[in-house]
């Protein structure tokens, strides 16, 4: 029989995925794959009504509709405060996965290194291997996930072609500061490296942390690609709208590369998705209010349960240590608790380089009364634990 590849032999399935399915086995409350179980604003609901009826029904130009990247590049270049252009800055992808797969592929060469932050979003390092790459981890140090200049720097010294940077953080919800990023810039600059940016969490930044896009540090543009979406802000997370904002070198490899892996996102989406990408400002402010009384609805449910966790500052996700269950396998305790307490989270393995197994990732993109319940499980958690063990 013939052999499978040794790339796709370098990585796994998706745990987040896969903890969705042990959700769905179980009937757990999925807290894991951040989803909502809430509907998208109801002008983008309307929106998708009409496309369904009007069309459009066949391609849009392969790197995104031409309405849509308007109403995008207006949108952006007020959020971002840098001049975008519709024609020459952006490429729509199917989701920012594709966007994140299409960036490194348009800049990093086989037997190149990206520098990653650990803990990571589990697709980085997919993605590296995809390109040929390897990555290089540098760790984020708990409680505030903050990272040693040394260490970054002599990361940089590799001259990695590409760091990947997610902001807000995906798992841990760090916001970076102006600072840190100012200190990341200076060595790009340095080192002449690209820097991808994951900022599809861009909306959801809690006071007093301040989201700063890379893109707008002075000089920054000319070198970064900002990979984001649609999924999160407007909680469209299956209709896979991405896109990337980078220099035109940078998006004309981008869009070969595009053009070739899906050809386009999918037409009629992006025509009802220009609904969003219209809304007043103060949708935005609306949406943080909702993810904020979310997160304190979920953060005070996890303190009636006696949960110790790390306080996102930023996107929909908190890590919650449960060292005190000794779990030495906690993609094993993620699935008993699934099935014995009922709610599903993902193990921290899964997200860093280091050997990490007292860690757990949350979501709350969820109905203030779904994270009740979730919080009434939990509640549970200590006392079933004791009596079953998990096994």
């Amino acid at each position: 029989m013939p052999t499978t590849s040794e790339r796709a032999a370098l990585f796994g399935e998706s745990v987040i995925r896969r903890m969705t399915r042990v959700a769905l086995e179980h009937g757990a409350i999925n807290l894991s794959q951040g989803f909502p179980d809430f509907d998208p604003p109801k002008a983008l609901t309307a929106a998708l009504a009409k496309a369904a009826a009007a069309g459009p029904h066949q391609y849009a130009v392969t790197w995104g509709a031409a309405n849509f990247r308007r109403a995008l590049a207006e949108k952006q270049s007020a959020s971002m405060g840098i001049p975008i252009d519709p024609d020459k800055h952006v490429a729509v992808t199917c989701g920012s996965t594709e966007a994140m797969m299409a960036a490194m592929m348009a800049v990093v060469n086989p037997g190149d290194e990206v520098a990653v932050f650990s803990p990571f979003y589990e697709n980085y390092g997919a993605d590296a291997v995809l390109c040929g790459a390897a990555p290089i981890y540098v760790p984020l140090a708990p409680p505030d996930f903050g990272f040693d200049r040394a260490v970054l720097r002599a990361a940089f010294e590799r001259r990695p072609k590409a760091l990947i940077l997610c902001n807000p953080s995906n798992p841990t919800g760090k916001v970076f500061t102006r600072e840190e990023l100012s200190y990341i810039a200076d060595l790009a600059e340095e080192f002449d490296t690209w820097v991808i940016t994951d900022e599809v969490y861009e909306h959801i930044v809690f006071a007093p942390a301040e989201h700063v896009y890379f893109a707008s540090l002075p000089g920054m543009a000319e070198r970064t690609i900002s990979c984001s979406s649609l999924s999160k802000t407007y909680s469209i997370t299956g209709w896979r709208l991405g896109y990337t904002i980078a220099p035109e070198r940078a998006t004309d490899a981008i869009r070969k590369v595009h053009d070739f892996l899906t050809v386009g996102a999918a037409a009629p989406l992006q025509e009802a998705a220009v609904a969003g990408l219209k809304l007043p400002e103060s949708y935005y402010g609306e949406l943080l209010a909702s993810y904020t009384r979310k997160r304190d609805v979920f953060l005070s449910a996890l303190d009636e349960a006696g949960l110790s966790y790390t306080r996102p500052q930023g996107a929909y996700y908190v890590l919650v240590d449960v060292g005190e269950f000794d779990p030495d396998d906690d993609v094993r305790f993620c699935e008993w608790m699934a099935r014995e307490v009922g709610v599903a989270a993902v193990p921290g393995s899964s997200f860093f380089r280091e050997k990490v197994t007292n860690l757990i990732r949350f979501h709350f993109a969820k109905k203030e009364e779904t994270l009740a319940a979730a919080g009434e499980k939990l509640k549970r958690l200590r006392e079933i634990w004791k009596a079953k063990g998990y096994r």
